[in-house]
């Protein structure tokens, strides 16, 4: 066994030869920390009859990555606490609105599909990133081993994608309310709201498992420490120390169709309905429009503002990994707390229709106590 590891370790430092230095960091030859694979070693003989190690491939994929997370900031572990508070209220406050949706009939409506799917997305969201993260860095378990990595990865940018296009699903909603009124219930009835979310759905595991499966591709054979305080993509492709390219392109690809396709699409609703608005006689028909309009355009800043600004000052190097770090995790956590409050919980026909279905139980309970004396 010992002769074994000692010609694996002789292979690899040719390979280190051979690849002039790229391989710098191989965790020590430990087999419980990184394995090497696709090594094909050749024999030949050379002029002078020696044999001589040729690798045609080599390629390298840690067991491990590890969450660097915040550098030197005193007391960060009370902002991880400030995040599990944000996940209690965001479960909280998303878990009650999904059961108000679910349990009030009058509310399965179009509109309401959208919004429970946005309580969904920001649930299932949270739940994929900040109970890990606490993991994490509360308790300094910040070796996660390849695979789950990956998974992890894809299941929260996945969600922040859904998250992105449930906007958008939103915006059509409200552009076809405003602009055609008198068809907003041929065009938008809840088979079509479903279909539309059913594809929204299908096509991100699309894209999102193309982004996180081509990292399958990359040979980390230099650092294993990820920069963000979870499996970031871009954090973690750029450890690669082979050609990175097709990763970049489908970065910049996905970049496009969770972030800047959806701000377009919500731009261009909202100045067809900036439009109809104008023409519109009543005074108190665009306020009332305007108000239904406000809360989303809330939502859409919250969510892209963020992710825009932290995606430009990163690709111009023109901020503090610290600061990228804090704004990524707000803008991945705050949104999914928020969005269920100012949408829904304040919106006056979800309090009213959980006030009535609360009265409706009261009632059917008394009458079926009722009900039990007499008999």
């Amino acid at each position: 066994m010992e002769q074994f590891r000692e010609l694996h370790r002789l292979l690899i430092l040719q390979c280190v030869k051979k690849t002039k230095g790229a391989l710098n960091y191989l965790c020590h030859f430990s087999s419980d920390v990184c394995f090497v694979s696709c090594l094909y070693p050749v024999i030949n003989m050379n002029r002078e009859g020696e044999n001589t190690i040729m690798f045609n491939s080599t390629f390298v994929r840690p067991l491990h990555f590890y969450l660097g997370g915040f550098y030197n900031i005193p007391h960060v572990k009370y902002y991880y606490v400030f995040l599990c508070f944000v996940y209690i209220m965001t479960v909280l406050s998303n878990g009650f609105l999904l059961s108000v949706i679910y349990l009030v009939k009058s509310l399965h409506t179009p509109r309401y599909i959208i919004v429970f799917n946005l309580a969904l997305t920001d649930l299932c969201g949270s739940t994929a990133l900040i109970p890990k993260l606490l993991d994490t860095f509360l308790f300094n378990r910040r070796y996660i081993v390849y695979e789950a990595c990956l998974t992890y990865m894809f299941f929260v940018l996945f969600f922040g994608s859904m998250q992105s296009w449930t906007l958008v699903i939103m915006a059509y909603d409200r552009f076809v309310a405003i602009c055609f009124p008198l068809r907003y219930n041929i065009i938008v009835t809840r088979k079509s709201i479903v279909t539309i979310l059913l594809c929204s759905w299908t096509s991100l595991v699309m894209v999102i498992g193309a982004l996180v499966g081509l990292l399958e591709r990359l040979s980390f054979c230099a650092s294993v420490v990820i920069q963000s305080f979870f499996c970031d993509h871009g954090p973690t492709y750029r450890l690669a120390c082979n050609n990175i390219y097709i990763n970049y392109i489908m970065s910049n690809f996905t970049f496009a169709v969770v972030i800047c396709i959806p701000l377009v699409l919500i731009g261009a609703t909202y100045i067809c309905i900036s439009i109809a608005l104008s023409r519109t006689a009543s005074r108190e028909e665009r306020l009332k429009a305007m108000r239904t309009c406000t809360s989303h355009l809330i939502l859409v800043a919250l969510f892209f503002i963020p992710y825009l600004s932290t995606n430009i000052t990163v690709k111009t190097n023109g901020i503090d990994p610290n600061m990228r770090i804090l704004n990524s995790s707000l803008s991945h956590t705050v949104p999914s707390l928020l969005n269920p409050i100012i949408y829904a919980l304040k919106t006056e026909e979800v309090i009213s229709a959980f006030k009535r279905f609360c009265k409706r139980r009261k009632i059917n309970r008394l009458v079926s106590q009722l009900q039990t004396r007499t008999s």
